[in-house]
């Protein structure tokens, strides 16, 4: 792996000049005027702090960036791990200090993973899983901020509990706390998509509504606060007080947090590599992300992972190298001593306006039209459920339940195959001087789709049906894969009818099939004449047998079948 990220270092760095440093920088800039609003609403977001956003970014573009298995990865704090973190943080008995040790447990979880080279696990997540997760996490995101951009109280640990007890506490909003919310709501979409590229809209919504506070200092709105002027937050990760309980029952959050950094980093490299046409080493991001996000807890930040908008701007700004992530780590640093008296006045309302546009724009809607437009009805319920799951449960839990489904729409549908059947034409065999041979009272079986132990019965069915004639020709030349209890099933079969007098012969198998049989001792206790090229060979050519052969086209089946 540290080969690999050499020969890496070596090609991203190869011709590197003045001019492509200026780029990096250029790109930095940009990159950091949009990760400044959203490094301080999604460290509210998590239950922590504005600061502790902004530490995340910090560390996470210096240290993630440098050691990335890409050239383009910008990382920080993100929509869909704030979901996760802010019912950890809102349980009084472990506090923000959970938050830090799950971060800490979570990057040694991420770092094990790329040693062990299991970045590519996230491919076994189907799409619509994928959809539905991230619509969820949209559907928390927006209702945990329901508070900050209403001006109203309610209490919980989840997003739903604090819904529901808007019906016991009430829900009365404070009107210049809601105003100078939409107004960034506003401006963010109504604000030119081409300008967004050059001044993103979030960043104009927050100054505009800032400037209208700071002016008129409307009563009752809450604020962000104090930004210390330091890189080591007040509150940070501490050990005091931990014990074994404690952890067991952090643990479980952890894998959460750690899963999530492995879905939104991977995923963000592999549609940021095609964006970029430059290649992308899953491991190595890995160990990026674990060693990330091992440090950030000791300096007071949250969990970081991989962020598609800030690595899509980056890409679009004209990034050269990995070192555009560190820059803009670097001027958001530089943001944080220089603009920290004026971010403190930033209205708490502004940022969950970010928040609720970010929540819409999060949703992946040209994939969620698709399929429901198209009408794929596996797809809509992997979609929903796991939509539905991820709200009501734990995201974890959301994804195992999504998958589950997944696999079980899967073999419903692997488990269709077609099985037709054909006499064999006795007027032709006449003709070629084989009538009378057993073939003139034969059946050919034709077999499409994978075989294995829940389809298997179809087939069955269907030879016994057939049992009246005396030869059967059961063509696998449509059969891709066949399982052992497939083969074992037709065994029985061909000896059941063996017994009975009558003749049963396979043909077109190709070498994945025909491996299978002879594993499995078929060809041996059905006896020589038992497997063939072709139907072509069984009819006419009936004393040469072929084992495990590759299949080739039954070109001329339709000379000795009826249709």
């Amino acid at each position: 792996m540290f080969k690999n990220y050499t020969s890496m270092l070596k090609r991203e760095f190869s011709g590197y000049n003045a001019s492509r440093l200026i780029k990096d920088l250029l790109a930095g800039l940009t990159v950091a005027a949009v990760a400044l609003p959203l490094a301080l609403a999604f460290g509210v977001a998590s239950g922590a702090t504005a600061a502790s956003g902004l530490i995340t970014a910090i560390i996470a573009g210096v240290v993630i960036s440098a050691l990335s298995g890409a050239s383009f990865q910008i990382s920080g704090p993100t929509g869909a791990m704030s979901a996760v973190l802010i019912t950890i943080a809102a349980n009084e008995a472990i506090g923000l200090n959970g938050v830090f040790v799950v971060c800490l447990i979570a990057g040694v979880i991420l770092l094990v993973c790329g040693i062990f080279r299991l970045g590519k696990l996230v491919s076994l997540i189907p799409r619509p899983v994928i959809t539905g997760f991230t619509s969820g996490i949209a559907v928390i995101i927006a209702l945990g901020q329901v508070d900050n951009f209403f001006g109203t109280v309610s209490e919980g640990n989840t997003a739903i509990e604090k819904l529901i007890s808007y019906g016991r506490l009430g829900f009365t909003p404070h009107l210049w706390t809601l105003f100078l919310g939409i107004i960034v709501v506003e401006i963010m979409i109504l604000w030119p998509k081409k300008w967004n590229a050059k001044v993103p809209s979030s960043l104009i919504g927050i100054i505009v509504s800032t400037v209208i506070y700071v002016i008129f200092r409307f009563d009752g709105v809450a604020t962000v606060g104090e930004i210390p002027k330091t890189l080591f937050l007040s509150d940070r990760l501490s050990f005091s007080g931990l014990n074994i309980d404690t952890l067991m029952t952090l643990l479980p959050s952890a894998l959460t947090v750690a899963a999530l950094g492995m879905i939104e980093s991977l995923l963000c490299g592999a549609s940021a590599s095609r964006m970029k046409n430059e290649p992308f080493d899953a491991n190595t991001e890995l160990v990026a992300q674990g060693v990330g996000n091992i440090l950030i807890p000791f300096f007071g930040g949250v969990p970081a992972t991989a962020a598609i908008a800030r690595t899509s701007v980056a890409i679009k700004s004209g990034a050269q190298t990995r070192l555009t992530g560190i820059f803009h780590a670097l001027w958001l640093l530089a943001a944080m001593f220089l603009l920290g008296g004026v971010m403190s006045l930033v209205p708490m309302s502004a940022l969950g306006g970010v928040l609720l546009v970010t929540a819409w724009r999060m949703n992946e809607w040209h994939e969620i039209k698709y399929i429901f437009k198209k009408k794929f009805i596996g797809a809509i319920l992997q979609f929903l459920i796991t939509m539905i799951a991820t709200v009501v449960f734990d995201l974890t839990v959301a994804i195992v339940i999504g998958i589950i489904f997944s696999l079980m729409v899967f073999i419903k549908n692997a488990a269709h195959i077609d099985v037709t059947s054909a006499p064999v034409d006795a007027k032709r065999l006449e003709a070629r001087g084989k009538l009378g041979s057993g073939h003139d009272n034969g059946v050919v079986v034709y077999v499409t789709g994978d075989m294995f132990f829940a389809n298997i019965g179809k087939l069955t069915d269907k030879l016994t049906a057939l049992s009246e004639h005396d030869e059967i020709i059961i063509s696998l030349r449509g059969v891709p894969d066949i399982d052992i209890t497939s083969v074992e099933t037709l065994g029985e079969l061909a000896s059941e009818f063996e017994a009975q007098g009558k003749r049963v012969v396979f043909c077109g198998m190709n070498d994945t099939v025909a491996k299978v049989f002879d594993k499995s001792g078929i060809f041996g206790e059905l006896g020589d004449g038992c497997v063939y090229k072709t139907i072509d060979a069984v009819l006419i050519e009936d004393n040469i047998c072929v084992k495990a052969e590759k299949n080739v086209a039954e070109s001329e089946n339709e000379n000795y079948v009826k249709s």
